[in-house]
């Protein structure tokens, strides 16, 4: 039995939400059917318009594909023409007028939170922040209704958390007490927020970005969602199942009957009773090189593989001759074939079979292949795939061409022949965009990418298979070709999980997103609440290059001219990327409400990337008013595995200066009054009081060089003269200001932190304020003073001690400045 080949997208449907009359931005549709069915149509009119198309950060692809992926006015795979009719919908809804008094100061105070959670592993991205983390934020800078933006969400974390932030089960989790009208307390027991959802606007310049957190923030009936998981596995099962079938007993005789029911009814080998048949979990494959000493074949697995010490060794004999070997001294073995696919003849490094695991019932056994393992292989790879599969050259790219020189040049390349037909069966039965996101989401742990773990397999503490390597393209010596029919099972397991625990989530749409570029956004100005953003950070990750194996199969790829990367192939150095990021913080800027604030996590390594966003900022009109920590507590690989790599993320509280006082600031522009009137605003807008164990935390901000820094970068982003030299600041600020710890008050803030400062034993000893090289060396010394600290322990805090970097000089990393110490 054969699946029909189907275009699987011509069917995507919500069929439980098609059953009953929906409303949608005002109108009354008859079904789900006939809503998708007219909002369809008026985005294929839009699409026909060159200019909607010239769009910046418009992906690639045609407009049936776009049409096909898309759900409007929900989400688009593509720029979305209905945000503005949302926000005005959603205005339209709110009890808040909007013209309440808004004030409210830097979320101060570090995060720390985990990814243990089934809603953040439902699917996989490079790089997430934990929703729960998000909803802190969100909790403390918003109201119910409110409008919260990310303009680049990833898989849509923000709009989770915005929704989130209605479920009072949730919010508790989080250590707050709800009362029964709805008001959250914090830790203290003072109320900040009310329980209610938030609305999201989420974009993200990747179609395979939006398309997951699309399904991320839209209702799902659980029950319906498994029932046609359950019969989409059953029916591809029963045509493909076959080729995970293994021998549980290799008698000569039984693999010959075996081989022979392969030739005659693939279909049929499952129901051989008489045949001992097990199904394979996973299937480990290994590089085979040729030894330069005598040209033998070394197979990597039985040569490198020390399975006493569980692990694989970097040097090794030579199975023939005994010279010393490492992949390095060797050359791949390679074989030549004629790909049917692209109609070209391809060469391509050689990979053989070397384990199998497999289950019988519930009891799982492991085997070197047979026989009847190699012929079912051989079996697989002579047969035509009866569906449709992408068979795209990788892009050029830093990382996607990094696998050319072992032939893994096409989409295609990278599964194995067994797991593209799996894959492809799977895409063509899925009929809605749930179940296909089910199916990308098995994409990192069905390549050839994928990595199998040696020490995990002999010491048995954890399952020894992984997806591929976050953050990179490399495909390992020892990959593991996991069974397509588990994953997929596991990961509707996984999905369903989640929609149970977060029911909240279950309701109409409060979340909606587009596929488009950050610097050119569809959102009229200054009508966001509040934006939470976790943006690109200079060449951590290629996300266009990483994401095209995903969007190979949506058909629908990323734009990456406005990709904001430090990137030699697409010709964009720090400067570039400064630039690229400063026109994406000016679009914030725009959208955003003045007076509101922007959360900005940033996770790299270098000071000079920190220091251009920084200036970024600053450029696009914000104020940074704080610096904080946030640990997710589980790392990348990258973090796991580098000494030098960062374990912890920065956050930074920005705002965007309210409207009074850049209309106050066009009068005195240039004059005395005009800087004491920004330091007294930008003072309202700082903490406080930060309490730190016994102690209390100096807030950097509130020192007068940091002030001075601020007002003058003020000045500078307007193009106006700075009045007053830092000494002239600095005594007027004495003047003006009452000073405590180091720190600057308004009359009325002094008071309280007076009040506050009684509770506790002493002000905690301030940093020093890096702006050059030597300032650095003077903050290392004095920080290592204390007590010793790993790299990942200092390296957060040197960057919040960074700041306001002299234009002179050059950045310096803490990675030089510790080796040259």
């Amino acid at each position: 039995m054969s699946i029909e080949h189907k275009n699987q997208r011509e069917l995507f449907s919500t069929s439980h939400r098609e059953r009953k009359p929906v409303e949608c931005l005002g109108m009354t549709f008859e079904s789900e059917e006939a809503r998708r069915a007219y909002f369809l149509d008026r985005l294929r009119e839009k699409l026909k318009d060159p200019e909607f198309r010239r769009i910046e950060g418009f992906p690639k692809g045609s407009d049936e594909d776009i049409l096909a992926l898309s759900d409007p006015p929900y989400y688009t795979a593509c720029p979305n023409p209905f945000i503005e009719d949302f926000i005005e919908w959603w205005r339209r809804g709110s009890q808040r007028d909007g013209q309440e008094d808004y004030h409210r100061e830097p979320f101060a105070a570090d995060v720390s939170e985990g990814k243990n959670d089934p809603i953040y592993n439902a699917h996989s991205y490079h790089t997430k922040v934990p929703h729960r983390a998000v909803m802190r934020y969100i909790l403390h800078y918003t109201e119910p209704g409110d409008i919260v933006f990310d303009g680049f969400a990833g898989t849509g974390m923000t709009g989770v958390a915005a929704q989130l932030c209605g479920d009072r089960k949730t919010v508790e989790s989080l250590g707050y007490r709800v009362l029964e009208d709805g008001t959250i307390l914090d830790e203290e027991g003072r109320p900040f927020s009310k329980l209610g959802a938030r609305r999201a606007i989420l974009n993200d310049l990747s179609p395979a970005a939006t398309f997951i957190a699309y399904n991320y923030n839209t209702p799902v009936d659980v029950e319906e969602f498994e029932r046609e998981a359950e019969r989409i596995l059953q029916e591809v099962e029963e045509e493909c199942g076959w080729m995970y079938l293994t021998l549980h007993e290799t008698a000569e005789e039984q693999i010959a009957q075996a081989k022979e029911a392969l030739e005659e009814d693939p279909q049929g080998l499952a129901g051989r009773l008489d045949l001992p048949f097990g199904r394979i979990n996973y299937t480990v494959w290994s590089d085979v090189f040729v030894c330069p000493e005598c040209s033998g074949e070394v197979v990597f697995w039985e040569a490198a593989v020390d399975k006493e010490a569980g692990k694989v060794r970097d040097e090794f004999p030579c199975p023939h001759c005994g010279a010393n070997l490492t992949k390095k001294r060797m050359e791949r073995a390679r074989e030549t074939r004629f790909d049917e696919a692209i109609n070209q003849t391809v060469r391509q490094a050689r990979q053989v079979p070397v384990l199998i695991n497999y289950s019988v019932g519930r009891k799982r056994y492991e085997k070197e292949p047979d026989a009847f393992d190699l012929a079912l292989v051989e079996k697989i790879e002579e047969s035509p795939i009866p569906y449709w599969f992408p068979t795209d050259r990788m892009p050029e790219g830093e990382e996607s061409r990094r696998n050319d020189d072992i032939g893994l040049t096409h989409v295609h390349h990278f599964y194995t022949k067994r797991n593209l037909w799996l894959l492809s069966a799977l895409t063509a039965q899925c009929r809605t965009r749930e179940h296909l996101g089910v199916v990308l989401d098995g994409f990192p742990v069905t390549t050839k990418m994928s990595r199998f773990r040696v020490p995990a397999w002999i010491s048995k503490t954890t399952g020894p298979m992984k997806g591929w390597t976050a953050g990179t393209l490399y495909a390992p010596s020892i990959p593991g070709e996991q069974s397509w029919i588990n994953v997929f099972k596991e990961k509707s397991q996984m999905v369903a999980r989640s929609l149970r625990k977060y029911d909240a989530l279950a309701q109409p749409a409060f979340a909606n997103t587009q596929t488009a570029g950050a610097s050119n956004l569809s959102v009229p100005s200054g009508r966001v609440d509040y934006i939470f953003t976790d943006p690109p950070f200079g060449g951590n990750l290629m996300y266009s290059e990483l994401n095209f194996l995903w969007e190979a199969w949506l058909k629908v790829f990323t734009n990456n001219e406005p990709e904001a990367v430090v990137n030699k192939v697409q010709r964009k150095g720090l400067l570039e990327y400064q630039e690229l990021m400063t026109r994406c913080f000016e679009e914030y800027c725009r959208v955003l409400k003045p007076g509101r604030w922007m959360t900005v996590e940033f996770h790299n390594s270098k000071n000079s990337v920190w220091v251009a966003i920084q200036e970024a900022l600053q450029h696009a009109g914000f104020v940074v008013a704080d610096v904080r920590i946030l640990d997710k507590k589980q790392g990348t690989f990258k973090q796991v595995t580098s000494g030098g790599a960062v374990k912890q993320d920065l956050v930074i509280s920005a705002y965007k200066p309210n409207g009074g006082l850049e209309k106050r600031f066009e009068l005195e522009a240039g004059t005395e009054e005009g800087v004491w009137d920004f330091v007294s605003t930008h003072l309202r807008q700082l903490p406080v009081f930060v309490p730190k164990g016994e102690g209390v935390e100096v807030v950097a901000e509130r020192m007068n060089y940091l002030l001075y820094d601020r007002m003058v970068a003020f000045h500078v982003q307007r193009g106006v003269a700075v009045p007053l030299s830092a000494a002239e600041f600095y005594a007027g600020l004495k003047q003006r200001y009452p000073e405590r710890d180091g720190m600057y008050f308004l009359p009325d803030q002094v008071a309280e932190y007076d009040k506050n400062r009684l509770k506790v034993k002493e002000a905690l000893e301030p940093q020093l304020f890096i702006t050059e090289e030597e300032s650095a060396r003077q903050w290392l010394r004095q920080s290592l003073s204390r007590k010793p600290k790993t790299f990942q322990e200092l390296h957060p805090e040197f960057m919040r001690a960074v700041g306001g970097w002299q234009k002179h000089e050059k950045p310096l990393e803490l990675s030089k400045l510790l080796e040259e110490s």
